[in-house]
């Protein structure tokens, strides 16, 4: 009956048309979007649709048209009406929503990016293509273009009636929706079990995370979806497509109260899939702490309070080891290629990770793999086996237990491989949060932090630790652990060389507190050699640290070569004499009779190798500048109180 009616209207209008001006069927909106053969795709569906011409000839509107590119990637067929509204909005008039003209007029959500960006539903507004004229009845008329084909929700059948469909009602009929082959039975019948009806039913504009049933193949899952766990899959009083939401940015759900707090975000991978976490960061005996992350299996689905996006297992739920995990997320997720890599490195170090009852895993986005230097080392299957132990931590750490033990200096946590240990930086608090970790030279960025299993947490990080992919000089400049050995050498323009790859160095690099604790000893002689003016006494120093030779040499290359006699090595100017031995599994340089600790070792770089050590190799003319000699200050206290107490004696005498 309204669609008859519906016909019967536009026939109306385009008699009108007709009879009263002749050409006011092509308006001047019409001969804009004509003439523009990058909208020729929509200009064609608008021709064909009596309805649409008749608004464009008699009516005020707003029309948001997609360019043509965005038709080549669009695969459905787009419903012209459902991107028209019979109002007049500019950029600066568009708020929140308006109503489509669309059969049963579903509303278009409107969002304001931070940036400035506009989107409708999921389409960004290209700002500077809008266009606003007049037509021939003098009605203002206002053409946006957008870079998506706006997609209504639709069903299989005709005989579906779509009118002023909530989020309850999406999921009663879905399995009459065109949703692919997803069902959402086990979660819509949780929700009924759980009388949470009326959050779904709720009028206003909220975002809904459904889980599709193939995210309930752990046979206890469903049982742990109760009141709370629904709560935390919705984000009341927003709307989030995904084009326009904030990268990692915590919204609020509808379980934030005293007793459980849970987030929700956004964030996108580089190969452009979606996917949602859950932070639960406080918890309680059956809602544990920490992040779920699922991918978004169907984006932006619009209804009538809000957007439903569904997601390929429920959040909040911790319920598989680390070893599931990997496994649920190795198949097409995001840590495809780290499993593969795991599976043809051999059955050793998946088994490990499942006998470990406390674990924590440093895992490689698939991005991360990225790179031809790791080709060769993947064919290496003892040498990926041991990059591979390199991310396995033998206890359970998330990101405030790792601010713990970073609260006065770099936390240093050992690997599996006992021989090997991972160096993690946090800097910031709450939502500015980073956090950095360094094994084997390279330096990691954790992109998703705390994502919890019952055994564990997994890390994603942004680099395969172990694989060298910057020289000593990118190192240098990188490390906050360097960054005073790095500051010096700028001083001098010594460190330019570092960045040379025909050259192999290996460069001593006494790390901050090194520098730190020699400033506490010579205090006068610390200060100028962190002056420009001084560069030449900090150059010469820096020159007994840096070895450059046809090959960087490992500390288990210099233990061996300590053990028949001292191990003389060519520095950039002279010749440093060292013997290296291992004590209880930390290695000790013995030079100028003293011992110095090797921090950090073997730090690889791409042309050479770095050793992190606690103290400077200094020699008493390196404290002498212009002529002074500069004495730790508690030396000077006792020869001052000696000279005193000598001065009264001879007095008393």
């Amino acid at each position: 009956m309204f669609a008859s009616r519906r016909g019967a209207l536009a026939a109306l209008l385009l008699l009108c048309c007709c009879c009263f001006a002749p050409n006011a069927a092509v308006a001047e909106l019409a001969d804009k979007l004509r003439d523009d053969s990058e909208l020729s795709q929509f200009y064609s569906l608008l021709e064909q649709n009596p309805v649409a011409n008749a608004t464009l000839a008699l009516r005020s509107c707003t029309i948001f048209v997609p360019t043509n590119e965005a038709f080549q990637r669009y695969k459905g067929t787009a419903q012209v009406l459902y991107h028209m509204t019979t109002a007049a909005f500019s950029q600066s008039q568009l708020k929140t929503s308006v109503t489509s003209d669309m059969e049963g007029n579903p509303s278009l959500y409107i969002t304001n990016g931070r940036n400035g960006d506009i989107y409708v539903n999921n389409a960004r507004i290209i700002p500077s293509l809008s266009v606003e004229l007049t037509n021939r009845e003098g009605k203002r008329q206002v053409m946006h273009i957008i870079d998506e084909v706006l997609e209504p929700l639709t069903a299989k059948s005709s005989s579906t009636d779509l009118n002023n469909m909530d989020a309850m009602q999406f999921m009663r009929v879905a399995d009459q929706l065109n949703l692919g082959n997803r069902t959402l039975r086990t979660y819509r019948t949780q929700v009924t079990m759980a009388k949470k009806e009326s959050l779904f039913e709720s009028p206003g504009f909220h975002t809904f995370l459904v889980p599709i049933d193939e995210g309930f193949k752990h046979s206890t899952r469903s049982g742990l979806v109760d009141a709370k766990v629904i709560d935390g899959h919705v984000i009341p009083n927003t709307v989030i497509f995904t084009a326009a939401s904030e990268h990692d940015e915590p919204k609020t759900s509808a379980a934030f109260e005293d007793q459980i707090k849970v987030t929700v975000s956004f964030f996108k991978q580089k190969d452009g899939k979606m996917y949602v976490k859950s932070n639960t960061f406080l918890g309680d005996a059956k809602h544990k702490e920490g992040v779920v992350l699922a991918e978004i299996v169907k984006a932006n689905i619009p209804i009538k309070n809000g957007v439903v996006h569904l997601i390929h297992r429920p959040l909040m739920i911790i319920d598989t080891t680390v070893t599931q995990f990997l496994q649920d997320n190795g198949e097409n997720g995001a840590l495809r290629k780290f499993y593969e890599v795991i599976m043809d490195a051999g059955g050793g170090v998946l088994e490990g990770i499942n006998n470990l009852s406390e674990v924590t895993i440093l895992a490689p986005s698939n991005e991360a793999w990225n790179i031809s230097s790791i080709d060769n080392i993947v064919r290496d299957r003892k040498k990926m086996t041991d990059i591979l132990n390199m991310h396995i931590i033998k206890d359970r750490l998330n990101v405030e237990k790792i601010r713990q033990k970073n609260a006065n200096l770099i936390a240093q946590v050992p690997t599996v491989n006992n021989r090997t240990f991972l160096y993690f930086n946090v800097r910031g608090e709450g939502a500015d949060t980073v956090v950095t970790v360094e094994g084997g030279g390279v330096n990691a960025t954790v992109l998703q932090a705390d994502v919890a299993q019952t055994n564990g947490f997994v890390h994603i990080i942004d680099r395969v630790l172990g694989v060298p992919h910057t020289t000593v000089l990118g190192k240098l400049q990188t490390d906050p652990m360097m960054s005073d050995t790095y500051r010096m050498g700028q001083f001098s323009h010594f460190n330019d060389q570092l960045n040379n790859t025909l050259r192999r160095y290996t460069y001593f690099v006494p790390r901050d507190k090194a520098w730190q604790k020699t400033e506490l000893d010579y205090p006068s002689a610390h200060k100028k050699l962190f002056m420009r003016d001084f560069y030449y006494h900090s150059k010469n120093l820096l020159e007994r640290h840096l070895v450059i030779a046809d090959h960087a040499y490992t500390m288990k290359e210099l233990v061996q070569m300590s053990l028949t006699d001292t191990v003389v090595l060519q520095t950039f100017r002279d010749s440093l004499k060292v013997k290296i031995e291992e004590e209880a599994g930390q290695y000790v340089i013995l030079w100028n009779y003293k011992k110095i600790n090797v921090y950090r070792p073997d730090v690889e770089c791409t042309n050479g190798i770095i050793h992190v050590i606690d103290a400077p190799l200094l020699e008493e003319k390196d404290i002498v500048v212009s002529g002074g000699s500069y004495l730790p200050e508690s030396s000077i206290c006792i020869m001052l109180a000696n000279l005193i107490m000598i001065t009264v004696a001879k007095f008393l005498n």
